[in-house]
């Protein structure tokens, strides 16, 4: 029975870099996101099967898992938001809609997955949270509230899962992505968010990529429960 890797998020910046160097090293995939024709033009590029939906809608997890077949290696939920706001100026939408986006849809996706990822001899789940969820960010009240329930959700699910099912969290700082090209944009705000770093300069997907593609693979078979920071230090 052949295996698939699930992205959820496989049209954002860091989905599509994972989609890319996954399937350049050999692995099938199923993309799974919400913009219709990028989804479809990286499928047809790089020859996989694929889901269209928003993981807000009810039932999307359940057929897109079903989709990607009845056997699945890894699960990478790539999806994500940036939404920076004083507490002040922060409401109920905003906490709930961050919460249900990164924390809440990244639980259901593995739920959903489940019963896949328990036929593959060794499954693996990458999830992404924040350096916000460990650090103190002004501005970063319901993100960083919303990553650290991720990472929250990498240590419970590692322990559950464990063995067959190792569960890992990448933590980014800020990356070079279409998710944060508002705050990019601007340049001068941009190379003063860079220079905070020890290693002064910005993320890059294909990073991120790469650590993904290591904590899917047999040479991360004794690794799980972690929280990896792709930082430049800071």
């Amino acid at each position: 029975m052949s295996s698939k890797i699930l992205i959820y998020g496989a049209s954002g910046g860091i989905g599509s870099a994972c989609a890319h160097l996954l399937a350049a090293r050999g692995n099938s995939l199923h993309l799974a996101g919400r913009n219709k024709m990028a989804i479809e033009t990286l499928a047809e590029e790089l020859q996989c099967s694929f889901s269209v939906g928003d993981v807000n809608d009810e039932g999307f997890f359940q057929s897109a898992s079903q989709a990607a077949g009845e056997s699945l290696s890894g699960l990478i939920y790539a999806i994500g938001s940036i939404n920076l706001k004083a507490l002040a100026r922060l409401n109920r939408t905003d906490f709930l809609r961050d919460f249900e986006l990164n924390a809440l849809g990244a639980a259901l996706a593995i739920q959903a997955a489940l019963p896949a990822l328990k036929k593959s001899s060794e499954g693996s789940v990458v999830l992404f949270s924040s350096i916000a969820a460990s650090q103190g960010f002004s501005m970063h009240a319901s993100i960083g509230m919303a990553k650290a329930a991720v990472s929250g959700l990498t240590l419970s699910l590692a322990a559950e899962l464990a063995p067959n099912i190792r569960v890992n969290a990448i933590a980014p700082s800020l990356t070079k992505t279409p998710l944060a090209k508002g705050m990019l944009q601007n340049e001068v705000l941009a190379q003063s968010i860079a220079a905070l770093h020890p290693i002064p300069r910005l993320g890059v997907a294909e990073e991120m990529a790469e650590l993904a593609s290591f904590l899917l693979s047999a040479q991360s078979s004794w690794i799980t429960g972690q929280i990896i920071a792709v930082d430049g230090g800071r």
